[in-house]
């Protein structure tokens, strides 16, 4: 008969298992409260329940571990966009609702919100790190919404405008509404209501971009 493990060492094998996913929740947590340069390996550990020498067995640096942060968080969300832009087949107008409402509901509403606020304020100390973000994070965000917005265009849904700008200035209130529920939220009288929110800049932003017929009028000619 084949022998079965001890609890001691199934508890221990599970738990070694757990250990990245353990150690990147912490580390996540400690980034947003903190920032990064105030963020010492010494506290994550102290955070996930490990040694620091545990942690130095997954992740040899600082760098390394917030590369996992966001590799292992905020990238697998904007792959779950891309996908459902190769398997959206309705008009654009839903589907760029569907990828907004869909971002701030896995994102804006965890921990992994604060990761933009951090960017933010920390881009110029450490520009290595901050190009790592925008290549793995901004700019992929941003070409999954060009791609809507030219799509939308190509498909007669959508005026003709600068997918550039207009792709900054449809993220340009979702930005805002992340950095301001890290920062001045705590000081609002009256909540901001995330839902009711990105609703109203929803119908801003596709009415805006709804393209129709007008008898005698040229469309909105393209920004250069």
């Amino acid at each position: 008969m084949p022998k079965t493990a001890s609890p001691a060492l199934t508890r221990w094998t599970r738990r070694k298992e757990a250990r990245p996913a353990e150690l990147l929740a912490a580390a996540l947590d400690i980034f947003v409260e903190k920032g990064y340069a105030a963020t010492r390996l010494d506290d994550v550990a102290a955070r996930a329940g490990v040694s620091k020498g545990t942690l130095y067995l997954y992740y040899d640096s600082k760098e390394s571990l917030f590369k996992a942060v966001i590799r292992g968080g905020l990238v697998p969300a904007i792959q779950r966009g891309e996908k459902v832009f190769e398997a959206h087949s309705g008009p654009m107008t839903e589907l760029l609702e569907k990828i907004i409402f869909g971002w701030w509901e896995e994102v804006g509403t965890s921990q992994l919100g604060g990761i933009p606020k951090l960017m933010f304020a920390e881009a110029k100390n450490f520009p290595e790190l901050a190009d790592f973000y925008y290549t793995e994070v901004i700019s992929r965000g941003y070409g999954l919404v060009r791609k809507v917005l030219e799509a939308g265009r190509d498909r007669g849904e959508f005026i003709a405008i600068d997918p550039e700008y207009g792709t900054r200035l449809v993220l340009a209130p979702l930005v805002f509404l992340l950095l301001w529920r890290h920062s001045f939220s705590m000081c609002e009288r009256q909540p901001i209501d995330p839902e009711k929110y990105l609703g109203i800049h929803m119908r801003l932003a596709i009415d805006g971009l709804r393209a129709r017929p007008a008898a005698g009028a040229s469309a909105l000619p393209e920004a250069r």
